[in-house]
């Protein structure tokens, strides 16, 4: 069995084509997209008419037409960021009420994973390829029912899932960060959370984890360290572990043939914990690159067989 992993696309549309095609090109048996669907903010387009000025990381750009201003709107949203036209007037009122903005926000958030979820249906209809979607702490809770509902896409997030014998277990709660975002717990309660999802898994040694947090200590976790006012020490270069310790000991003490990692995009890379291979493929969606992971497991043995990591 083959397994396509990638995670921590944050909105990038580029992205998701490229994680939906993957399957038939690398002839995958399944899909699984481990969390950090959407994106991170909206970039408003402001002018009217023929006339439109963006700022888009610290580049002021204007466009005159349509076809300058679509071909900016792509641009924006391969880089994982959601496009909004706005008049002088409604962006007036967006600076005045920050409610607005916020409501926009969530709603250009759920808008795209239906649009996604649709392309998924459509692109992966008849192919006998299985995708498993499990979102992960930046990501509303509002998406979940979202992909739930989708024909050919599986919800992982708190699913056993059967792959031929093999069981899959997802979570995208995460350790806490200092971001605060949707789904964090304190280390106890997280490994209360794995416990309740593992305690179904006939086999564990059979088992594969999907927790989107890497394991503490790891090298799949090292992110730069950042000071109490949330800047980065020594330019980014100072790196600490950040990961998880409950996710650690839980692979530890289960001991599954795989477990799947993102969460912390400069932690590319792969380990072995005990009996397990960790996999983080990391992330760079800003390029438009999709970074990756393909394993193959021999599923009789419960083994993995090879493993690469891709970008694309």
């Amino acid at each position: 069995m083959r397994i396509f992993f990638a995670t921590d696309i944050h909105g990038s549309e580029v992205c998701w084509r490229k994680f939906l095609n993957a399957g038939a090109f690398h002839k995958a048996d399944v899909l699984v997209m481990g969390g950090d669907m959407t994106g991170k903010a909206m970039v408003p387009i402001t002018g009217s008419g023929s006339s439109w000025r963006v700022n888009l990381r610290d580049q002021e750009t204007t466009m005159h037409g349509e076809e300058e201003v679509a071909a900016m709107e792509k641009r924006i949203a391969d880089r994982g960021y959601y496009p909004i036209r706005l008049s002088p007037e409604e962006m007036t009122d967006w600076q005045q009420h920050p409610a607005n903005v916020d409501a926009r926000f969530k709603q250009e958030m759920l808008d795209q994973v239906t649009r996604w979820m649709a392309l998924a249906d459509e692109r992966l209809a008849g192919r006998n390829i299985r995708c498993i979607v499990s979102p992960a702490n930046d990501d509303i809770f509002e998406i979940d029912p979202i992909i739930a509902a989708a024909k050919e896409v599986e919800l992982g997030e708190s699913n056993l899932i059967d792959l031929d014998g093999l069981s899959l277990v997802s979570t995208g709660w995460a350790n806490p960060t200092p971001w605060n975002t949707f789904r964090e717990l304190p280390e106890p309660e997280l490994r209360e959370r794995i416990d309740g999802l593992v305690k179904d898994v006939p086999d564990k040694r059979r088992a594969i984890f999907n927790f989107h947090a890497p394991p503490f200590g790891s090298n799949l976790d090292n992110a730069p360290k950042i000071d109490a006012d949330m800047r980065y020490v020594s330019g980014g270069q100072a790196l600490i572990p950040v990961g998880s310790h409950a996710i650690r000991d839980a692979i530890l003490e289960y001991g599954p043939v795989l477990s799947l990692h993102g969460h912390i995009h400069e932690g590319r890379g792969a380990v072995k914990l005990g009996k397990t291979l960790s996999v983080n493929p990391g992330s760079i969606y800003e390029d438009g690159v999709l970074q990756a992971a393909i394993v193959d497991l021999d599923v009789k043995k419960a083994e993995v067989k090879r493993y690469l990591l891709i970008n694309g």
